[in-house]
């Protein structure tokens, strides 16, 4: 069996050469001849054409439930390869058996749909802003103030962590202790993913650490603490994961260069994410639609059976950008805003509201403006944003 990762190359080489030196480098040759390097481990060129290289590698060149050693063969020096110009790793194909060296996620789309009791529609979800300078309370307040408002989920931004303005433990005692009280009134249960990214030495730790003071979810900067730190959350804490890319950009903006959200979509799902930000259809960082289509069907077409994944689409998100968002993704995914809530003119009540609202819109098929004439919230936000 075989590990097979495609490529878009750039290169003045023939397409065919250079498809062989990413073969033999990521392999068992080097930049010149050595003996032995035609080994049965030597990878093979499936194909070549146009901009595109397929490389075949040899399953048993891959130490199965490693992910940092699978990206030192698909992603490693041939980036550095100077007949290269541009190369772009954009897709990966595992084989069964590397597939299953892993468990996947612990919970899966299923599981945190029951924990909420919510079933039949997408989930709406904020980030605390300001991103950070909030202290435990302030950071309660604006989390019962969203889940009030009908939201399903609140998390920490990605630089919040465990910082002395705002200590993690207090902070997720504050925050379930708030939503707790929200729930008493309202019946409304919602995950809070508090941030808990740090070195691989403490990871753990602080994430127990962090389920023992009340959390019901974990978040985690998967691409600055990596896949294997994911891989161990989702393995011993018994919470859902969800799975922040921020430093994403750095692989995924250039189309020509670099790692597409395509392949760290797999690896996420392998690793036991929860829900993973893919990009959005329409915001500030709107992906390619195609991108788009790929990274959502990666984490919730059937995968040996690994449990689905929720896609988040999130990064300028207001309600007028609900439904094109929806329109992509479908109903098993969360729609996240963060200045789309709190920033509403009547608060972050208000805007929580809107954003349900919209999504209600979608859900009936009715146009947001005719839904609005119904909805005070929804035709505050309308107007608000549409100046």
């Amino acid at each position: 069996m075989e590990l097979i990762a495609k490529y878009r190359v750039e290169t003045d080489l023939p397409i065919k050469k250079a498809a062989a030196a990413i073969a033999a480098e990521q392999s068992t040759g080097t930049w010149t001849e050595v003996r032995g390097a035609d080994n049965p481990l030597a990878a093979r060129v499936i194909s070549a054409e146009g901009k595109e290289a397929v490389i075949g590698f040899p399953e048993e060149i891959f130490e199965p439930g490693n992910i940092p050693q699978y990206l030192s063969v698909v992603a490693g020096n041939l980036f550095g390869l100077g007949a290269l110009k541009r190369v772009r790793l954009e897709d990966v194909i595992f084989p069964e058996g590397m597939v299953r060296a892993h468990r996947g996620p612990r919970f899966g789309i299923e599981d945190a749909r029951k924990i909420l009791g919510v079933f039949n529609r997408p989930l709406v979800g904020t980030i605390v802003k300001p991103k950070v300078g909030l202290d435990p309370a302030g950071t309660a307040a604006v989390a019962a103030a969203a889940v009030r408002g009908g939201l399903d989920l609140v998390k920490d931004d990605e630089t919040l962590t465990d910082q002395k303005f705002c200590p993690l433990a207090s902070r997720v005692e504050e925050v379930m202790s708030a939503l707790e009280r929200v729930e008493k009134e309202t019946g409304k249960k919602a995950f809070y993913a508090v941030n808990v990214t740090t070195g691989a030495d403490q990871i753990l730790e602080r994430a127990e650490k962090a389920v023992d003071h009340g959390a019901n979810m974990v978040m985690v900067d998967v691409l600055t603490a990596g896949f294997s730190a994911l891989e161990v959350l989702s393995r011993n804490v018994n919470v859902p994961v969800h799975v922040h890319r921020t430093m994403h950009g750095a692989f995924t903006r250039d189309r020509a260069h670099g790692i597409s959200m395509l392949v760290i979509s797999r690896l996420v799902r392998l690793a036991g994410g929860t829900n993973l930000h893919t990009g959005s259809y329409s915001g500030k960082m709107a992906g390619g639609r195609e991108e788009n289509d790929l990274s959502r069907d990666a984490l919730r077409e059937e995968w040996y059976g690994l449990k689905r994944v929720f896609p988040v689409a999130s990064g300028g998100i207001y309600p007028a950008k609900v439904s094109a968002n929806l329109d992509g993704y479908g109903i098993d995914c969360i729609v996240q805003a963060g200045g789309g809530v709190h920033g509403h003119p009547d608060g972050t009540t208000a805007g929580a509201r809107a954003m349900v609202q919209a999504v209600e819109a979608w859900q009936k098929k009715i146009p947001l403006e005719v839904y609005a004439k119904d909805h005070k919230e929804l035709e505050t936000a309308l107007k608000y944003w549409a100046a």
